[in-house]
C-alpha cells in the first residue's frame, strides 16, 4: 500500500467507475433478468446469464476500442451482447425486449455503503465518475443512484472505452488536473490497471475477494468496501 499521507496530500479528486463500483450491476441486473427468463421458460441460473451478458459486453467493448474506428455507443454494444447471450441460451426474443433489458442499466442502485462513504470523501476531494456508459444513460442514472457527483464523464469524450489510455488522460484534462492528482477507484482490476498505467493513483475495491493478479500496475490502495476507502482517505 502507498504512503497514505503523501497520497492524501497529492490527490485532489477521487474518480469512480460507475457500473459495478458505485452501483450494484450484478445483483440489479439479475433481479431484472430473473422474471424475464422465467417467463421465457429458461431453466438456467439468471445470475450466470447476467455474468455471460457482462462478459460479452466487456469483450465487445474491448474489440470496439482496439479497432480504432468510430466509437460505438455503450447502449449499442449492450444490445448486441444481450442478443448474443439470449441466442446462446436458446431464448427467443424481440428487439424491444433487448432494448428494455439494456435500459435497466440506467436504474441500478448503489451498493449499500456507497452513499455515506462518498459523502465523507466529498468533504475533502472532488468526486467524479468516469464511465463507459453513454452520456444520456449516465444522466438518467442520477435520479436512481442520487449521489451528487461533482462531475460525470463518459468515455465518449475520448472516443474509446476504458481501459484505453485516452479515456483517463481526457478525464484528467477535463478536470484541469495532473494525472497524479487523481485517485481512480474501481471494483475491476482492468480499470485500475488502465488508470495506473496512464499515470493515476488507484484504489481497488475488492468486493468479490479475488486476486488482483501479477500485473506491474498494482493498486496504491486495496480495500474491501467503499467505507474502508473513506476510513483511509479522509
Amino acid at each position: 500500500m502507498a504512503d497514505i499521507e503523501s497520497l492524501k496530500s497529492s490527490v485532489k479528486a477521487c474518480m469512480f467507475d460507475q457500473y459495478g463500483t458505485v452501483v450494484d450491476m450484478q445483483s440489479g441486473l439479475t433481479e431484472v433478468a430473473t422474471p424475464f427468463l422465467r417467463r421465457k421458460g429458461w431453466s438456467g441460473e439468471p445470475n450466470a446469464f447476467v455474468t455471460w451478458w457482462r462478459r460479452t459486453h466487456f469483450e465487445n467493448s474491448m474489440i470496439d476500442a482496439l479497432l480504432h474506428r468510430e466509437h460505438t455507443s455503450y447502449r449499442e454494444i449492450g444490445e448486441r451482447s444481450v442478443a448474443f447471450v439470449l441466442e446462446r441460451a436458446g431464448v427467443a426474443y424481440t428487439t424491444e425486449e433487448v432494448r428494455r433489458l439494456v435500459a435497466e442499466i440506467e436504474k441500478l442502485r448503489p451498493f449499500p455503503e456507497v452513499p455515506a462513504a462518498l459523502t465523507r470523501l466529498q468533504t475533502r476531494y472532488r468526486l467524479v465518475v468516469l464511465s463507459n456508459g453513454d452520456p444520456d444513460m449516465l444522466e438518467t442514472a442520477k435520479q436512481y443512484h442520487r449521489i451528487p457527483f461533482d462531475r460525470v464523464i463518459s468515455v465518449a469524450e475520448a472516443g474509446s472505452f476504458k481501459p484505453h489510455r485516452a479515456t483517463y488522460t481526457k478525464a484528467a484534462e477535463l478536470l484541469g488536473l495532473h494525472m497524479d492528482q487523481v485517485l481512480f477507484v474501481a471494483n475491476h482490476a482492468f480499470d485500475c490497471i488502465g488508470a495506473k498505467s496512464a499515470g493515476m493513483h488507484t484504489a481497488f475495491i475488492d468486493r468479490r475477494r479475488r486476486p488482483f493478479g501479477m500485473t506491474p500496475h498494482q493498486p496504491d490502495i486495496l480495500v474491501r468496501t467503499m467505507t474502508e476507502l473513506a476510513d483511509i482517505m479522509v
